[in-house]
């Protein structure tokens, strides 16, 4: 699917995320599906959680094990590739960028999204984190209904 529209098919999506009982902290998942040259996310990691090796052009992978599920490497990414994803009861709960203006207020209610651009479900926003460090990335936290957990990417006003 995604040599033909641009969009990654429910499989190569399921193949980033690792087990749903895994989950229970948050996890990086990145969605890096083609070899370019790129590094940000595995040098911005302070727990060397992301590796590349030594062929910059290489997809990064992620240690599930050294990974915190801090956020610093979804804001580090230049492709807008990285998010977070954890699950809490019956909710996917995940730390995603965001670069448009205005950024989300939080407790606000949000549309969620999903890869192919639609409109999928509510998002509440639960946290907006936007330091010098992030060069005008937010760190936006937000929480949908579980059954989304493979298909949000990312969250829209509701007025659009």
């Amino acid at each position: 699917m995604l040599d033909k529209n641009g969009v990654a098919s429910l499989e190569q999506v399921k193949s980033r995320f690792p087990e749903q009982t895994r989950l229970l902290k948050p996890k990086a998942i990145i969605e890096c599906y083609e070899d370019i040259p790129c590094n940000p996310c595995s040098t911005s990691c302070p727990f060397h959680a992301i590796e590349i090796g030594d062929d910059i052009n290489l997809q990064p992978r992620l240690n599930i094990d050294l990974c915190t599920g801090c956020g610093i490497c979804v804001t580090s990414c230049p492709g807008l590739a990285i998010m977070t994803a954890e699950l809490r009861e019956n909710r996917a709960v995940f730390k995603i960028p965001y670069e448009f203006i205005p950024y989300p207020v939080v407790n606000s209610v949000w549309s969620g999204v999903n890869r192919d651009g639609k409109v999928i479900c509510d998002a509440i926003i639960e946290k907006v984190s936007l330091t010098s460090k992030q060069d005008k990335t937010a760190l936006v936290t937000v929480s949908v209904d579980h059954k989304y957990l493979y298909d949000f990417v990312t969250v829209r006003t509701k007025n659009e």
